[in-house]
């Protein structure tokens, strides 16, 4: 196994996310037992402190589970979808880090034009077209995550995304070389109302956290205003703070 090679994230986030990798592509499967604290820190070529704090997150985020006096195991039936937020994954991503197979099911897919809370969002100079986009994403089959999606139209074609499976930002970046690099995010803690409690085949006024955002390309364009709306029994969200 190659070493950790640097970035400039904390080095143990870039182990975190290399263990990560190797859980979803199979190197540690479902239920098995990770090598020993020193084997792993030899093999990542980090201290072990690195190497615990970068399996103390994964424990937060339910991928890795401790049972002591035993050893550390990949968890075989996580509970819930966690995630850090300093991380910006797409909805499928989220769903894909626990080996679970991401899905969509697409409600409507339509031409609209910009309102102002739009054209405020995305810098928008007058009223404009937008694609907007409603699915449910799911988990294993079970609807998860309830998402509206508005796009500037531009030379966009609608068709595309009539037909999309899977990440928005997949589509945007193979398509049209557009690649969102970040995104302005708020967590809302919101009650599901009837449309959404349907969606997601859950009761009315379950509580649900609404992540809203503005993704950028790396030339600071806003492209993407997303509200996804994922349901709290199936996913948290986490933030590393460090005091500066």
């Amino acid at each position: 196994m190659n070493n950790v090679k640097r970035d400039p994230r904390p080095l143990y986030l870039i182990v975190k996310d290399r263990l990560l990798e190797l859980i979803k592509k199979g190197y540690y499967t479902n239920g098995s037992k990770l090598p020993s604290e020193f084997e792993l820190a030899k093999d990542f070529g980090v201290s072990r402190p690195t190497l615990r704090e970068a399996l103390r997150v994964l424990e937060e985020e339910n991928i890795l589970v401790k049972k002591h006096g035993v050893g550390t195991f990949v968890n075989s039936t996580p509970t819930k979808i966690k995630s850090g937020i300093e991380n910006l994954l797409s909805v499928t991503e989220s769903i894909e880090q626990l080996n679970l197979k991401a899905g969509t099911k697409i409600l409507s897919v339509q031409i609209v034009t910009s309102d102002d809370k739009d054209g405020q969002k995305l810098n928008l100079s007058s009223p404009a077209p937008l694609i907007k986009l409603e699915r449910v994403r799911t988990a294993d089959g079970e609807p998860v995550v309830f998402c509206i999606d508005k796009i500037p139209q531009s030379n966009l074609d609608k068709n595309l995304f009539e037909n999309i499976e899977g990440s928005i930002f997949e589509l945007l970046e193979s398509h049209y070389n557009k690649k969102i690099t970040y995104a302005v995010s708020e967590i809302v803690p919101v009650l599901a109302n009837f449309k959404l409690a349907d969606a997601l085949g859950i009761s009315s006024r379950t509580p649900l956290l609404l992540l809203e955002q503005v993704h950028f390309t790396n030339d600071d364009q806003p492209i993407l205003y997303s509200k996804n709306y994922f349901r709290a029994d199936k996913f948290a969200f986490h933030v590393v703070r460090k005091r500066v």
